[in-house]
């Protein structure tokens, strides 16, 4: 019998918590060492962890995240939907007293996207209510619709190339942090489903085939086309501030937010289908999902009215001529 199974079995069976101890230090292992063996046969592949988990944070510290980033969501939606309401009756925009406003309470805000950093680089720690390893995509999903739905609101050029900068270098640090999570979890879930414990020692591990980072059922990353195209619109909103909108740099500005918002949309479908089980993060990624198309659709309704008034112009001026 095995090192692990004998330290297991002479344990009393209220001591089941040894299991989920192993089992939570192998999906929280951020560094997998490999070493030879002499049995290439049965076990061609022998890891182990090399990481110590410091455990996790009281489920309170959980219970004050869920209500942070539930306050994010509806604040993000509020806000899409007053913007909504302002284009279809004609108005335009909010007035200023709530951009004013808006610029702190979203989550790409300067005030609450720390915050969201924070939970972010903390994350491996958040995992009794609400597994920051099951929800982080779809918290830097949040993070990434902001941005792309509420620009900054700056009266001098130089403060909202700061700003736009900040919010460039939050995202590309939220999606960096989401990987950090999400990437040992996988690949802790690949060592226990696709190996057996060696005996070795309790994270020790035999594979038929290399360990891959992420596991084989892990294909989305925080770091991908999506946070890319978007870090690009947001530099091409920063660059048509600065220099003016030119004809070419608003065609430029639009096609990339356009491709931006694409890639949102199909990422959250993938989400809903990819999902894990436990709390109901499909219903999570289905609202973001919800909240992608009204801000897709405000877009192109804002842009059908352009359009039009566009049209009306050039007939008052075809029609001023003698």
């Amino acid at each position: 019998m095995s090192y692990t199974h004998e330290m297991l079995d002479e344990m009393p069976h209220h001591f089941d918590w040894a299991l989920q101890e192993v089992k939570s230090s192998i999906l929280k292992c951020t560094r997998w060492q490999v070493e030879e063996t002499n049995d290439l046969i049965n076990c061609p592949f022998h890891y182990f962890c090399d990481s110590t988990y410091p455990g996790d944070f009281p489920p309170l510290i959980d219970l004050l995240v869920l209500i942070f980033v539930s306050y994010c969501f509806i604040s993000t939606t509020f806000f899409t939907l007053l913007d909504l309401t302002t284009i279809y009756r004609g108005i335009g925009l909010p007035n200023n007293r709530i951009i004013r406003k808006r610029k702190y309470l979203v989550p790409s805000s300067p005030l609450i996207l720390p915050l969201m950093l924070l939970i972010l680089a903390k994350g491996q720690r958040i995992n009794t209510i609400f597994p920051i390893s099951h929800v982080g995509p779809a918290i830097l999903q949040l993070v990434q619709i902001s941005a792309l739905a509420f620009r900054n609101e700056a009266d001098q050029d130089l403060r909202y190339a700061v700003l736009e900068a900040s919010t460039v270098s939050g995202i590309l640090h939220a999606s960096l942090y989401v990987d950090a999570v999400i990437l040992p979890y996988y690949t802790g879930l690949e060592a226990l489903s696709g190996s057996r414990f060696s005996g070795e020692c309790t994270s020790c591990v035999c594979r038929k085939e290399p360990l891959l980072v992420g596991g084989k059922s892990l294909t989305y990353r925080g770091l991908s086309r999506t946070t890319l195209s978007i870090i690009f619109a947001l530099c091409s909103r920063m660059v048509c501030r600065i220099y003016g909108e030119e004809r070419i740099s608003v065609v430029i500005k639009s096609v990339l937010e356009g491709i931006s918002w694409f890639f949102v949309a199909f990422d959250s479908v993938f989400l809903i289908r990819a999902s894990p089980e436990g709390i109901n993060c499909a219903t999570i990624c289905f609202g973001l999902l919800v909240l992608t198309s009204i801000n897709v659709f405000g877009k192109v309704y804002r842009f059908l009215g352009w359009l039009e008034l566009r049209r009306m112009q050039n007939k008052v001026d075809v029609s001023s001529i003698p």
